[in-house]
């Protein structure tokens, strides 16, 4: 049987390799999900939001573990993995102190003596995630969903599957009974059979576009609900009387954190031309201070790529930036993983870290004259899962949060999600919403009541 092999990106050595399951023994996982669900769905809210908090308790104890882990099976800043972990930890405690009150059965008048709604779980559920962010994607789905009272199946990452064991082992030592959380240890190409399953009732994905669009099909031809998150392709628009300092600080961390590597990072940066030449010269100046290096190292600034085949992809990107007329002001060279900061001016519709999804440290610029012409260069996109924008213009603001084609618009601020806020996009972006009340209302049957009694 075919391994899943996690390879630490910044020394390129193995870490660890794991038995993909079989055939039985996913059915049987299934079908242990199924029977797990049937007990789970009666639990009280009160047992539930017990459980989860000891979720949240038992990541923050074992942060430094945790984040070890995911440091280095993909690559990122230590410091970011244990800001990771914490993340985590608050959705998990978000939730258990706001899923009862977001599933209450609601009350609605009608000709009947009573009708209205109740909230109910569906049954198993199939989320399939990212490396990106290893912890994070499963807990923002896991901890809405358990709460509401689905089970589910996760399909990790191929190489960050020691990631995925130790998110199995935390929900199992919080109280979790065993298949109300599992791990399925399988490759991309057995998902549309664990899809097709009668027993799995909604399917989320993480990922790609092409991820996506596979997914989309299998779910719709099984007809299962579903929920997609998927690449996106940000604008980060700076207009002439934006705070200079506040816009290159949040344009650093907006598109550098994860190296890059993030569906919401900054990725086409749209910048007035009054406002241009000064963003330029601080950028780079703040650029010049990166220092690349071990992840593990609190001195390091910049870690690097998860593979040296992404870095590969996002040399060939900027190479086809610069055949296209692009200038090269710094960096654009790689070195096994690593990818250095790179500031590209001169970007444009057709060139493919305009047009595309970049994956890597890239900072992709364009001028432009008027606010007009920024926000209709931001929506030339077939992306839109959120954009920001960075004005001292309360009218300006509202003209861009009424006219932008997204998911989400940041103002004076980086594009972040948070459990209190719904999370999705439109476009190719995907559809459906994640965290808030939004994301536990996905997955469960909204149900009509009506009586005479």
């Amino acid at each position: 049987m075919k391994k899943l092999t996690s390879t630490n990106p910044y020394t390129g050595k193995v870490i660890s390799e794991v038995a993909e399951w079989s055939e039985e023994q996913v059915a049987m996982a299934v079908e242990a999900s199924e029977k797990a669900f049937l007990q789970y769905r009666n639990t009280g809210f009160k047992e539930r939001k017990d459980r989860m908090l000891r979720v949240a308790a038992l990541l923050r104890d074992g942060k430094e573990e945790h984040a070890g882990v995911i440091t280095a099976e993909m690559g990122k800043l230590k410091r970011e993995a244990i800001a990771e972990v914490e993340k985590c930890a608050w959705v998990c405690e978000y939730y258990a102190e706001h899923a009862e009150a977001f599933l209450q059965p609601q009350d609605i008048t009608s000709d009947a003596r009573y009708s209205g709604t109740v909230y109910q779980p569906l049954g198993p559920l199939l989320a399939i995630m990212p490396w990106n962010f290893p912890f994070w994607q499963v807990y923002r789905f896991a901890a809405p969903n358990l709460m509401a009272g689905n089970t589910i199946l996760l399909k990790h990452a191929s190489n960050v599957q020691g990631c995925a064991a130790i998110i199995e082992r935390l929900f199992r030592e919080a109280g979790f009974e065993e298949s109300v959380f599992t791990n399925l240890p399988i490759s991309s190409s057995r998902v549309e059979k664990v899809i097709a399953d009668q027993r799995v009732r909604g399917v989320t994905l993480t990922g790609s576009e092409s991820a996506g669009r596979a997914v989309a099909a299998s779910a719709g031809k099984y007809l299962k609900k579903s929920v997609l998150e998927l690449g996106g392709n940000n604008a980060f628009v700076v207009l002439d009387d934006a705070d200079l300092l506040l816009a290159v600080e949040q344009a650093m961390t907006g598109r550098l954190l994860n190296a890059g590597q993030s569906c919401i990072a900054a990725k086409r940066f749209i910048i007035q031309s009054g406002i241009y030449d000064a963003f330029l010269q601080q950028l780079s100046k703040r650029v010049k201070k990166l220092r690349h290096g071990d992840p593990f190292d609190l001195d390091t600034s910049l870690a690097p790529l998860f593979s040296t085949i992404q870095a590969d992809e996002i040399e060939r990107q900027v190479q086809d930036a610069l055949d296209k007329g692009a200038k090269l002001v710094m960096g654009g060279e790689k070195n096994e993983a690593f990818f250095e900061v790179t500031i590209l001016t001169g970007v444009g519709p057709g060139m493919q870290v305009f047009d595309n999804e970049t994956f890597g440290p890239v900072f992709a610029i364009s001028k432009v004259d008027t606010v007009e012409e920024a926000l209709a260069l931001s929506n030339t996109s077939d992306f839109g899962l959120g954009m920001q924008v960075f004005t001292g213009s309360s009218a300006t603001a509202g003209y861009f949060i009424e006219q932008a084609n997204e998911g989400a618009v940041f103002v004076n601020g980086f594009v972040k999600s948070d459990p209190r806020l719904p999370f999705g996009g439109v476009k190719n972006s995907g559809y459906g919403r994640e965290l808030a009340k939004e994301g536990i209302l996905e997955f469960v049957n909204c149900k009509t009541v009506w009586s005479n009694l």
